[in-house]
This record gives C-alpha cells, structure tokens and sequence, in this order.
C-alpha cells in the first residue's frame, strides 16, 4: 500500500487538512490554518523515501510533516510557494539536489 493511499492533504482558502488512515492503525485527522504557519522546511529524500516538508505554526512547538509523497502532498507544496511561504528560487534550488534540508525564512543569525 503506499503513503498516498491513506495520507491525505487538502487545503482552501483559510486551512489546510490532513487525513491519515494508516493500514492497521487508527486513524487520525489534523488541520492547521494558513495565517498561523511561521515556517515551512523542506527536506529531500532519497530514491526510497519520499521529500518531506515540516510545517511550524506559532500553535504548537513540533511540525507538522506533509510527505510529498501524499495524496495531494505536491499540489500542497505548489500552494506554500504560491502564497510565498517557501522561497520560489530556493525551492528549485533544492528540486535540483539529490539530498539537502531548508528552511523559509532562514534562521537569523546574530554577530557576536
């Protein structure tokens, strides 16, 4: 069975939804909505797995992880860069890589 046979995304104007109805496990909803993300972070995978995005809200502390990977992952991915959330270039710069892990927008970072 694959992950998008039972890992579903979905999203409209305000929110975006995920539904998961793993093979011989509960299942489980989430949804979070698109003013309150205040990070997004992309991760490539390898030929075996498939790229991950981690979505950070100003909700909770850990990440919402979206596998592209999910019905509707790629479609999700398309709308965080069109609404600005991932920067466009650095999204094709990591389209590019075989591995490699960003973030939008970067950390800051302070001179010491």
């Amino acid at each position: 069975m694959n992950l998008s046979d039972w890992l579903h995304v979905s999203f409209d104007e305000d929110s975006v939804h995920m539904k998961a109805d793993p093979p011989e496990k509960a299942g489980w909803e989430q949804s979070f909505q698109w003013k309150d993300i205040i990070r997004i972070c992309f991760e490539n995978g390898d030929w075996m797995s498939s790229d991950t995005i981690y979505v950070f809200t100003n909700q909770r502390p850990e990440s919402y992880v979206i596998p592209t990977e999910a019905e509707g992952g790629v479609d999700f991915w398309s709308e965080v860069i069109r609404r600005g959330l991932f920067d466009a270039e650095l999204a094709i710069e990591m389209a590019t890589q075989s591995e490699g892990f960003a973030c939008f927008p970067p950390e800051e970072t302070t001179a010491g």
